[in-house]
């Protein structure tokens, strides 16, 4: 593999926000679903609290949908139209750029209107219909690696996206299946990521999930999410994603590998200095 000093790393900006794996780290952040509008606000007035209080940037994240739920049962969100409506009014009200997930391509024209980045969930991130329906939106697209996937392969995955013409592309690693219920990270995967040249993000959250290991819905071993978060960043690296709600016990999804809106501003000081260090290296 090529030195990635080597290796021309893509700037994507938005609204004053660099992502770059050579620039200061940027936080993505929000409850995994939408819940409410009073929810939404208050969430992200936390997250911007802290934020501010740590010279950090951020992106709101949250679902319209859960459309792969382990269970049919499961809470699944507020739907598209209300779900966009609300993060369009997160969107003015705080004055942040707001990321969202699309699980069909026709979605990717409607959710354009609204949202600054289309996610691409990392089970469907091979599906090539929806990849280059959110391409086309000209909007920046950010592709989770599929956790059956290893990190080369994504390089067919970007390529689908910039076949169409859009180099806004971010690449997220979020762990890989490792036996049944269970997801490792393999750090290597950040840099052979980076080697494509675009942002790469680490997902600390989910890549602590236990996929489907409680039968109807998924685990988590959050208590892992420090280290991950914190070894992430030393490879230099765009962003951290994490999902975070004041009551993870209570989440209507994922709570188990959710981090609490208590905790977020000691873990962000923590991964804030680890990137520093890093990035003064590079």
């Amino acid at each position: 593999m090529d030195d990635l000093r080597d290796i021309k790393q893509n700037e994507i900006k938005l609204n004053g926000i660099s992502f770059s794996n050579n620039k200061s780290i940027i936080l993505i952040a929000g409850p995994c679903q939408i819940e409410s509008k009073d929810h939404a606000f208050f969430v992200c007035s936390e997250i911007e609290k802290i934020t501010k209080s740590l010279n950090l940037k951020f992106v709101y994240k949250s679902s319209f949908d859960k459309a792969n739920r382990t269970s049919i049962n499961s809470k699944r969100g507020v739907g598209l139209e209300k779900g966009l409506e609300i993060l369009n009014e997160v969107k003015k009200k705080f004055n942040c750029p707001v990321l969202t997930d699309v699980h069909e391509a026709w979605q990717c024209s409607e959710v354009a209107k609204v949202i600054d980045i289309i996610q691409i969930p990392a089970f469907l991130c091979r599906q090539t219909d929806l990849l280059t329906a959110a391409a086309k939106t000209k909007k920046i697209v950010n592709i989770k690696k599929g956790q059956f996937l290893s990190p080369w392969e994504m390089a067919n995955v970007i390529s689908k996206v910039s076949s169409c013409g859009n180099k806004r592309i971010l690449v997220t690693e979020r762990g890989t299946m490792f036996g049944y219920n269970n997801l490792v990270t393999d750090f290597r995967s950040l840099y052979i990521l980076k080697s494509f040249g675009f942002p790469v993000i680490f997902d600390a959250t989910h890549s602590v999930q236990q996929p489907g290991n409680l039968k109807n819905s998924s685990g988590g071993q959050k208590e892992f999410i420090p280290l991950l978060a914190k070894a992430s960043v030393t490879a230099g690296i765009s962003s951290i994603f994490i999902e975070t709600h004041e009551n993870p016990n209570k989440a209507p999804s994922d709570g188990s590998c959710m981090v609490a809106l208590s905790n977020l501003k000691s873990l962000l000081k923590e991964i804030k200095l680890f990137d520093e260090l890093t990035k003064k290296k590079l």
